[in-house]
């Protein structure tokens, strides 16, 4: 035999390395478990949520040991790092799922139709019955108007920051916007409930909150409408500004239509990021018991405000109501994120074979 070919032979006996199978990440999660189940029981430890913790640590312990002894140490590294990679990622959506899971097992009690087709208006709080139909309107009322609102200052702030924003101007525009994303959601409330009641003399009113989670929204707005601007390639600018177009109309028929899916994208997230604020509601908006469909005049109520209402009578009856409207709100805000991803799948741009 040639010095070549044992070279080669050599060479690829050194590639060749031992592998654990595909089901063995499996093998080693149910050992792990059933490892913890059983430490647990042994200890005396009622909890799930601490015996999948010591399921958890097992896993990457064993995990580790066994790529090591197989696979070698660099391979056990990058397991070690998948591993606590996936530990991370369950620990973050273990109080997700228990929270979502918490709210539709106590909600689905007196969640129907008549709920939500009728008001707390004549209703004993200690005696079941009732419905959030006005809070349900109101806080449709609410965010609507706080949409169209904020939504064209938004867009238009963000097309001046990309297409025209230049010099200090834009800075400071960007600055505030910056400022006005991490603003408290009460200090919004404060200001309309200083400027608008008290020193305007308006009353309380869905409106008035209604300006407040404006105030909220529009950064977000601005931000994500902002991004995707940025996302359009500058060629489709150029080609257009070279056969003649002006600014304006590039902007309206070049840009916008090849970021609307993104620019309606984050206006959804937006409407749904204010859907369930409650301390401007609280300060401004007053509450209801009876409906209200006029939002410019008189005390109205919303979701968040009635799930913090029913909360506070403290008895069973108004806590069943409570947890009802929290599963109703959290249904329209999962309701908008899929109209919301909906509307990006559909307005993403073709892309070819």
């Amino acid at each position: 035999m040639s010095d070549t070919t044992i070279d080669t032979t050599t060479r690829a006996s050194t590639l060749q390395q031992a592998r654990l199978p595909r089901w063995a990440p499996l093998g080693l999660a149910a050992a792990s478990i059933a490892a913890g189940v059983g430490i647990g029981t042994a200890a005396g430890m009622g909890n799930p949520f601490q015996m999948g913790l010591i399921a958890a640590l097992l896993f990457v312990i064993l995990s580790y040991g066994v790529t090591a002894a197989v696979e070698g140490g660099r391979q056990a590294k990058n397991q070690l790092a998948t591993s606590l990679v996936w530990l991370c990622f369950l620990i973050a959506v273990v109080p997700l799922l228990s929270l979502i899971w918490e709210t539709i097992n106590r909600g689905k009690t007196v969640l129907d139709g008549y709920f939500l087709s009728h008001s707390m208006d004549g209703v004993q709080t200690i005696l079941p019955g009732g419905g959030a139909y006005h809070a349900i309107l109101g806080t449709l009322e609410q965010v609507g108007i706080a949409t169209l609102i904020a939504a064209p200052i938004g867009l238009l702030t963000a097309i001046y920051l990309v297409e025209y924003g230049r010099g200090r101007l834009a800075k400071a525009v960007t600055f505030f916007v910056d400022v006005m994303t991490g603003i408290p959601s009460i200090v919004a409330g404060l200001f309309i409930l200083s400027f608008w009641i008290i020193i305007l003399g308006f009353g309380y009113s869905g409106f008035a909150g209604a300006m407040a989670l404006a105030i909220l929204m529009m950064p977000i707005v601005v931000r994500s409408t902002e991004e995707m601007l940025k996302l359009v390639p500058d060629e489709l600018r150029e080609a257009s500004l070279a056969l003649g177009v002006p600014k304006w109309r590039t902007i309206l028929k070049v840009v916008l239509p090849t970021s609307i899916g993104g620019i309606t994208t984050g206006v959804m997230l937006a409407v749904a990021r204010i859907a369930g604020e409650s301390a401007p509601i609280v300060l401004l908006v007053f509450g209801s018991q009876a409906i209200n469909g006029n939002p410019f005049e008189g005390a109205q109520s919303s979701l968040p405000y009635y799930i913090y209402e029913q909360w506070q009578l403290g008895n069973e009856a108004s806590f069943d109501r409570a947890w009802a409207a929290a599963l109703a709100l959290i249904a329209f805000v999962m309701i908008l994120n899929l109209v919301a991803r909906g509307i990006a799948r559909w307005k993403a741009p073709k892309t070819g074979r």
